[in-house]
This record gives structure tokens, sequence and C-alpha cells, in this order.
């Protein structure tokens, strides 16, 4: 009978799996959406009532009556997914967000940004190895001044250049004691530094980018600027408008950090926060709770940052503590909880291990 359990069980899970990687590397938004819920009405009770609510919370307006019933047919199949998300992320809590009317695509297109076709360059200086034996349990550089508050990307694939300035706003903290804002905006209006190992590979502004080629761009081009002196607009329209008398923060060097969870966490707090790449699927229907799911795509979309990490994530599903990594997002302080995401660590979830990079910087002159 036990035997029979667990084989049940096992089939179960793996044709779920099936069922979950079939959507994600599936382009059909609504053939994505039925693949990832089903096609079941019994979740639909009193959608009507959530999506009055939805549209009231976050401020929706639409355009058309067909607008309007169009987008209330994904709210009511992102219900549906939402509560897929939430049998296979127990220890997280899936439900309504300010992205709830819009389709995978267009959540990945609007939303997220790292360019898939960047990739480390094969000469790519990797961090030296930490000791690790007197690592603290928990860590967190909220704690310790090095962390801005949560910004927003708005509707422009920009999330690169957040984890690009999150990382050397806390490298440039440990290095100078000050914690600066700085620009967002100098990457995507000033950054196209491209991957010379792969065509066509460039830092996009807001179709994208990835935190090294940002970083080697702000080593050439001798900094960053304040958030204050080079706002951010929410989109790529404009021309560069650098001003290196202005620059706040330079780079003096970034490295690669091993795939090693202990290795990270060293990196961690020695050099502050990191500069990680992550799977966003469960994020678009994530609340709060630390997130660990049974199955993620490890294919990269999304650039975060890694600012703490924790032990004592309760997932009752397992019965047990689940530590976990502190995330930075960069989709406004009304997402997650309090801007924050907070994903398990020890199986490289969501292939939140695959791409980690540190950044250290110099002080500057630049006065108050």
């Amino acid at each position: 009978m036990a035997f029979r359990f667990s084989l049940l069980f096992l089939c179960t899970l793996l044709a779920t799996t099936s069922l979950v990687f079939a959507a994600e590397d599936d382009d059909g938004d609504d053939v994505l959406i039925r693949q990832v819920v089903g096609d079941g009405d019994g979740d639909l009770l009193n959608a009507d009532h959530h999506f009055t609510v939805f549209k009231r919370r976050f401020g929706k307006a639409y355009a058309s009556d067909e607008e309007h019933d169009y987008r209330l047919s994904v709210f009511k199949a992102n219900m549906r997914r939402a509560k897929r998300h939430q049998e296979l992320d127990p220890a997280a809590v899936h439900g309504v967000t300010q992205f709830s009317d819009l389709t995978p695509t267009e959540f990945r297109r609007k939303f997220l940004g790292l360019n898939r076709r960047l990739k480390f360059p094969a000469d790519a200086k990797t961090a030296p190895i930490l000791p690790t034996d007197e690592l603290p349990s928990d860590f967190d550089w909220r704690d310790h001044g090095a962390v801005t508050p949560v910004k927003n990307q708005g509707t422009c694939g920009s999330c690169w250049s957040f984890s690009t300035t999150g990382a050397l706003e806390g490298a440039n903290f440990l290095a100078t004691g000050k914690l600066v804002s700085l620009s967002e905006q100098q990457l995507v209006d000033c950054d196209h530094e491209c991957d010379p190992e792969e065509a066509g590979s460039c830092d996009s502004g807001c179709n994208g980018g990835l935190m090294n080629s940002a970083f080697e761009y702000t080593l050439k081009a001798g900094g960053l600027m304040r958030e204050e002196d080079y706002p951010y607009t929410g989109n790529d329209l404009q021309v560069c408008r650098f001003d290196k008398t202005k620059i706040a923060a330079k780079v003096a060097n970034f490295s690669v950090v091993s795939l090693d969870e202990d290795q990270i966490a060293a990196n961690l707090v020695k050099n502050g926060p990191l500069a990680v790449a992550i799977n966003a699927v469960f994020m678009q229907t994530y609340i709060g709770g630390v997130s660990c799911p049974y199955i993620c795509s490890k294919r990269l979309d999304h650039g975060v940052l890694l600012v703490g990490y924790g032990s004592a994530g309760y997932a009752p599903i397992r019965m047990k503590e689940k530590p976990y990594w502190i995330i930075k997002n960069s989709w406004g302080e009304s997402w997650g909880e309090n801007g924050y995401y907070k994903i398990c660590r020890g199986r490289n979830v969501c292939g939140v291990d695959s791409m980690v990079s540190t950044v250290a910087a110099v002080s500057t002159t630049t006065s108050d």
C-alpha cells in the first residue's frame, strides 16, 4: 500500500511537472494559461467581485468595453493560475497582484527584462573562495544601512539596471559609509555594452540587458550619477545625458560568484548585496511567505538584488524550517512583502544561484 501511494504521488508530480514546463516553453498566451491552471470553472465564483476590487485597488481602467471584458477573462485565468501556483508552492501565498490582468507573455515583456541571449563571458573574473565556517545564521543588509528603498521599474524591461544599481549602491556604502541612490536611467539611456561572443546581444534599455554588462559599462564610463541628478522616466526614448562631473559611485571591479550557496552567502556578507538573476514565473502571483516551489524552470528572465538570508522560513507542507534568500525586487512596495521576495535556499530554486555577481566600489570626491 505504501509503495502504491508513493508511486501515485510520484506520477502525479511528474504529470504536473510536464504541464508547467510545457506552459513555460509555449509562447501562446491562452494555451499557456490553460496548461498551467486547467479549464475548470469551479474557481471562478465571485470572480467579477474580485475583479472590481482589483481594479479599485490598483487604479485599473480600460479604454473600451471589449478591453474590459478581455482583461476580465485574463483575470479569471490568472485566478486559476494563482491557485495552481499555490498547490505547487504551498510555503508561499499566491493570489491577486497588480499583474493579474496580464497574460504571462505580457508580464514577461513589460516587467522583466533580463536579456536571455547575454551570458557571462568565458573569461569572466571569478570571485575568490571565501571561508564559510563562521557565517551568521541570519543576515540582512537592510539592518546595516546598505539598501535604498524599493524602486519601481514601471512597464519598462529594465530590471537589469535596478539589479546593477542596487549592488553598486551597497558596495558604495561599504566603500564610503554613505548610502546614495544611483541612476537606473543612466544605464537605460547610455549603456549599450555588447557581448563580444554573441552578435547583437547588447544592453538595450527597456528591451533588456545584463548586470555584468552594465558593470562593464559603468567601469568604462567612470561611474554612475545620483538618481536625483538623472531621474528615472520608465522609458528609453531619451538621448544619453550622462555628466561626468556628477559621478556619485565608481566601480573598482566585479566578479562572478560560485554556484555554491555557502560561497554566495559569504560574498553577500563580506561584499554587500549581490546582483542575481532568477526565473520569475511564480512571482506574477506571489503575495508573501517563502517561495519554495516543487518545480520551477531555471531559465533566467529577471534581474533582482540579493540583500540577505534567513534560517527560519516555516514550510508547513514539509514540516520543518526552510532557509531562504531575501530578494529586493523593482516592482514597487505594493508587490510581495513590501517589495521583497523570499525564496528558499538549498536547491538553486528557479535558478537563483545560477548567475550571481559581486561588485566593489571606490570612494569618490563628490560632495553631498
